[in-house]
């Protein structure tokens, strides 16, 4: 018996792809990437909208490059990868756990449409869900 593990969205960068360097000297980037799903809701009988927020990291020298100049907020963007859950210490010595969308060798990151296809002022609308504002855990304090 063998197992998958694959996860593959379509969503919205909620920000730029943030770039780090470790201290390797090596860089990693992670986004935040929007997916919505609406329902209808079966007591009012009206269209509810939920957006969901998934954390992206790479580690791959060459697409981290291609992220640095070319992920930037709101761009439409798939992704495929892997789920990847990761435990850390925090600086207070309390175990987290963070969860997210690997994107290692074999996997992809794909821009759905042009840099300059979208002007700035035909961006996302925001919505009562946040939809431009990731939620703050997705900026926690990763130790590299």
């Amino acid at each position: 018996m063998y197992s998958i593990n694959s996860v593959t969205i379509v969503g919205h960068l909620g920000a730029d792809a943030d770039i780090r360097t470790m201290q390797n000297g090596d860089k990693v980037a992670t986004m935040s990437i929007a997916t919505d799903h609406s329902y209808k809701d079966k007591q009012s009988g009206e269209w509810v909208k939920r957006t969901e927020w998934h954390r992206v990291v790479t580690f791959q020298k060459g697409l981290v490059s291609v992220l640095e100049k070319h992920a930037r907020k709101g761009r439409l963007t798939a992704v495929q990868g892997m789920l990847r859950t990761r435990k850390w210490t925090d600086n207070n010595n309390i175990e987290r756990y963070t969860t997210e969308i690997a994107v290692t060798p074999g996997c992809q990151i794909q821009f759905l449409e042009k840099l300059n296809d979208r002007p700035e002022d035909d961006m996302p609308p925001q919505d009562d869900a946040g939809y431009n504002n990731p939620p703050s855990d997705l900026d926690d304090d990763i130790p590299f």
